[in-house]
């Protein structure tokens, strides 16, 4: 992912909710969300092998992004994307999960982790130290450490605040919040170590260009009822629709 919308016990019938966008390179093969055999919900990465965001039967459910520095890359360095394949397959509680995979992180290119079940969230970067868990409240993620205020994780982040005080449940509203094209002015952009042209390009929630953009947008709620609710849109390099997959499922203990 490369921006991630997160409310915690911030709606009244739904403990969790998550608007999140991925942004990827256009050429780089995936395929959309499906139920994997091992119980995992996700699209894969067909590079790397992982995926970007995931959830299982019981509720956990995990997310990954790239941590935006500009610095050259490793080419032996393993798929962020199988972070997410892994915290999906630990039974730990979430922080413990989070902690020891923030131990292994010197391993992978930057990278935030999110993970999460019914009953707790919790964040890790290889850019930071340690593991933090998350409590009541809307949090917000893109290429740098969680809550970060750049533009669009502030515009995001009040939007969310503010669908969530409506009591609204239906996720149309949620990809609309995700559909935001508009691009931040220059002088409030971040300085991560890529051009200025680029800086601006990655300012959009919804990001539009032949060589990069937004692949994919998804949102996932639980309910306080044991349902759970995961839907994915997939767009072409145009940010035209291509595709949209919907899951509903009663969470198992």
């Amino acid at each position: 992912m490369c921006l991630a919308l997160v409310a915690l016990d911030a709606h009244p019938r739904l403990p969790l909710v998550i608007a999140a966008n991925r942004d990827e390179f256009h050429g780089r093969e995936a395929a959309p969300a499906h139920w994997w055999p091992d119980g995992i919900l996700a699209g894969i990465d067909r590079v790397g092998g992982g995926t970007w965001f995931g959830v299982d039967g019981k509720g956990r459910w995990a997310l990954v992004t790239n941590f935006r520095e500009g610095i050259p890359r490793d080419p032996d360095a393993p798929s962020r994307g199988t972070l997410v394949t892994h915290a999906l397959a630990e039974r730990t509680p979430p922080l413990a999960c989070a902690a020891a995979i923030a131990v292994e992180g010197s391993r992978y290119h930057g990278f935030n982790l999110l993970v999460g079940d019914p009953q707790q969230a919790a964040y890790a970067s290889n850019r930071a130290s340690g593991a933090l868990a998350l409590t009541a409240g809307v949090y917000g993620l893109s290429n740098h450490l969680l809550d970060t205020p750049w533009p669009k994780l502030v515009r995001g982040k009040a939007r969310m605040a503010a669908l969530l005080e409506t009591g609204d449940q239906r996720l149309e509203p949620l990809f609309e919040l995700l559909a935001d094209r508009a691009q931040a002015e220059p002088k409030s952009l971040p300085s991560t170590g890529i051009s200025s042209e680029w800086e601006r390009l990655l300012s959009s929630a919804f990001i539009v260009d032949p060589r990069y953009g937004t692949r994919c947008s998804t949102v996932l709620t639980l309910g306080r009822d044991g349902t759970a609710r995961f839907a994915e849109r997939s767009f072409d390099a145009g940010g035209s629709l291509t595709g949209e997959v919907a899951f509903d499922f009663a969470i198992k203990p």
